[in-house]
């Protein structure tokens, strides 16, 4: 399966996780969110931008997870607190993403997309005992901003 992920130029060559805290993950959970489509990634990078930098340089890397859907915990929109889309709802989500990083339950997490919750991301967990033999970066693609995006913003 290949899921995407655009991330600036120079951090490109390398699966790389910050620890950062975010919507489904706690400070020092080392794992990578990435979009099952390109297209949604697109969307997911201009509402975590608070702008569209059109100087600098992204790219959009394929990732290639060799995975059965078996092996997939999915989380659906019916499990989440009515407030998971709101910064209100982090506190709930981190530490069911904490949970499932912490016991290695699975390689990956699937996720509704906060910005299109018919839609899904995934978070890849980069401690699994099986990232390494797993999960690669099948492409890295130039990645550019459509012009009609950024003269609207």
């Amino acid at each position: 399966m290949d899921i995407f992920r655009i991330v600036r130029a120079k951090y490109a060559s390398n699966l790389m996780a910050s620890g950062t805290a975010n919507r489904w993950n706690k400070e020092g959970d080392f794992v990578i969110y990435a979009g099952a489509t390109r297209s949604l990634s697109t969307l997911e990078l201009v509402v975590h931008r608070s702008s569209i930098n059109p100087a600098l340089s992204y790219k959009m890397m394929v990732i290639s997870v060799s995975a059965e859907s078996d092996q997939i915990i999915q989380i659906t929109k019916e499990k989440l607190p009515a407030n998971w889309r709101s910064i209100h709802g982090y506190t709930k989500l981190q530490q069911t993403g904490n949970d499932w990083y912490s016991c290695n339950r699975s390689l990956l997490l699937q996720v509704p997309s906060a910005v299109i919750p018919q839609e899904f991301n995934f978070i890849i967990n980069t401690k699994h005992p099986e990232f390494q033999d797993r999960v690669a970066i099948s492409a890295i693609e130039d990645y550019f901003w459509d012009s009609r995006l950024i003269e609207n913003l």
